[in-house]
């Protein structure tokens, strides 16, 4: 049940807060008062598009909070969601700033598809054009499977998972639409592609190999002139080669250090770095006598190195890339020619698919049938209660020829409003006040079953008056015996009907222009009461009507 509705800086509001009852909790008001800017915030709330201009001038952020109080059975479905009722408690709230909204159920935060998902539980929500969707087809699909519940949900899950399964083989089959001679030369280039790698024999790592080769004999000429500078440095006939000049440095230190112990320690040092320039010299000598340079070879290298680019190019950056690609196309070139082979398991595959599908399909139809038979008659009965006094009302059933995940039936209501005529789909028979009626009938019908604990009707009462009012308004008090109703309306008769009547006000303060929302006494309840059957001018005739209207309501329920 929705027991609180906090707005602040939307549209007119500046700050609002209504507290909801039990039973049928009515709206009323001036037009233009705000009635619509309630609701709108209520949907905000509840994961709708948030219009670009709603946050008041005079505001920095917008914010709507609702608290509901939820039930066991409710509780349990939550946890689906993440969602823990406090104290039974949900608490959700949506802040609108700067282009960007933050939604929190309970204190976390979701997405707007989750809000979405988890108010579905909580509330149902019926605006002022929402009966203009039953003229749409689909929409009567969607009824039938809302009133078949978990059997058709059942139902609905195996012809989904069929289906899936199904469409994802007929894309899969795109592959088989090929014509021969396409098929011969996407053949042909698939085993060049495999020859060209094959060919090359290329072997992992090889390419960083070949690259070091080539840049060593490429650049053979300056590494030779370059290590022979090093050696005759290091070591020479002359006594300018740094291993001299290393010896002669020792001798010296090392006649000395008899002097002075501590340089002993530089002696060896020295000796040290002598021999190592020895033994350098010898490693860059036999370095350079090693090395032997091949035009033949280099033109080797160079051949095979502008292989390996090339099929780098063309098939991938790397040994294993290259590799991968090859048993690709050694994998599709087996599929092309398999080709009739494979076309002809996946076609079996499909018409077996297409059996389950039909099977599947055909058991949700019967499901669904059963459903719209009870809701002919339930209908009709509902109809009846709501002053339709001559009334036929038929499911009808045809096929689609094409499958989808929720089966292929085209389901359309049909009606027909005066003896002798034949029946007609709504949208060629129903007036806007016979579609609200008949709307309202669904509600009632589906109320019974459902767990949503909440419905709000936002002028449902388009199109009617009159005995046609009472009638609805009695229907709504019927449904508010075991459901929460918030309705605005502008009906008298529905009005009066309240279990808790509010006043929808708009005023200017300060240069203002704010609306309000008002709780009404008994006395405030047929003063709107008058008001709403007087218009204008109010008369002592017009407030005893109001009274007795109230009264006879009030007996009613």
């Amino acid at each position: 049940m929705l027991t609180n509705v906090n707005v602040k800086n939307l549209a007119l509001i500046k700050e609002a807060e209504i507290n909801f009852e039990k039973g049928l909790n009515i709206l009323t008001g001036e037009t233009g008062a705000g009635k619509s800017i309630i609701i709108g915030s209520i949907n905000i709330a509840l994961g709708s598009k948030v219009a670009k201009d709603i946050i008041r001038a005079d505001a920095d952020y917008g914010l709507v909070e609702l608290v509901f109080e939820v039930n066991e059975s409710i509780a349990l479905k939550l946890k689906e969601f993440d969602v823990v009722p406090e104290d039974d408690m949900v608490i959700i709230s949506r802040k609108i700033s700067n282009g960007r909204s933050i939604i929190k159920v309970n204190g976390e935060t979701k997405t707007a598809t989750e809000l979405r998902k988890i108010t579905s539980l909580l509330i149902d929500v019926h605006g002022q054009h929402d009966h203009q969707s039953l003229l749409d087809d689909a929409k009567h699909v969607e009824i039938i499977d809302k009133l078949g519940n978990e059997s058709i949900e059942e139902s609905i899950r195996q012809v989904t998972e069929i289906y899936m399964e199904y469409i994802s083989l007929k894309k899969e089959m795109s592959k088989f639409d090929f014509d021969e001679e396409e098929r011969v030369r996407e053949c042909s280039f698939a085993r060049f592609e495999i020859q060209e790698i094959d060919d090359a024999n290329l072997k992992e790592g090889e390419d960083e190999l070949i690259e070091d080769e080539y840049r060593i004999l490429s650049n053979s000429g300056k590494i030779l002139s370059a290590m022979s500078v090093a050696h005759n440095m290091l070591e020479s006939n002359n006594e300018i080669s740094v291993t001299d000049m290393l010896g002669k440095a020792f001798k010296e230190l090392s006649y000395v250090s008899g002097y002075d112990k501590s340089l002993s320690e530089y002696a060896d040092r020295l000796s040290e770095l002598e021999s190592l320039s020895r033994d350098l010299s010898s490693e860059i000598s036999d370095y350079v006598e090693d090395m032997a340079f091949s035009e033949e070879r280099l033109s080797e290298v160079e051949e095979r190195l502008n292989l390996i680019n090339k099929l780098k190019q063309k098939y991938g950056n790397t040994f294993n890339e290259i590799k991968a690609y090859r048993d690709e196309r050694e994998e599709y070139l087996n599929k092309l020619e398999n080709l009739n082979e494979e076309r002809e398991i996946a076609q079996h595959r499909l018409l077996e698919l297409e059996e389950k599908l039909n099977i599947a399909c055909d058991e949700l139809t019967e499901k669904r049938k059963e459903v719209a038979s009870r809701l002919e008659k339930e209908i009709v009965e509902n109809l009846k209660d709501l002053n339709f006094e001559y009334v036929e009302f038929k499911v009808e059933f045809k096929k689609n020829v094409n499958f989808s995940a929720k089966g292929n039936d085209l389901i359309a209501f049909q009606i027909t409003t005066n003896p002798g005529e034949t029946l007609k789909p709504l949208s060629k028979v129903a007036s806007g006040g016979e579609l609200s009626r008949i709307m309202l009938g669904l509600k009632t019908i589906m109320a019974k079953q459902d767990d949503i604990d909440t419905l709000i009707f936002d002028e449902i009462d388009t199109g009617i008056s009159g005995r046609t009012a009472q009638l609805v308004a009695e229907k709504m008090n019927i449904i508010s015996r075991n459901h929460q109703v918030i309705c605005i309306t502008h009906l008298p008769q529905i009005a009066a009907m309240a279990d808790v009547h509010y006043r929808i006000e708009k005023n200017v303060v300060d240069s203002d222009t704010v609306t309000s929302i008002n709780k009404l006494n008994d006395d405030e309840c047929i003063e709107e009461l008058a008001r709403i059957l007087g218009g204008a001018v109010i008369s002592d005739t017009t407030y005893t009507h109001a009274r007795e209207m109230k009264k006879m309501a009030m007996e009613t329920k």
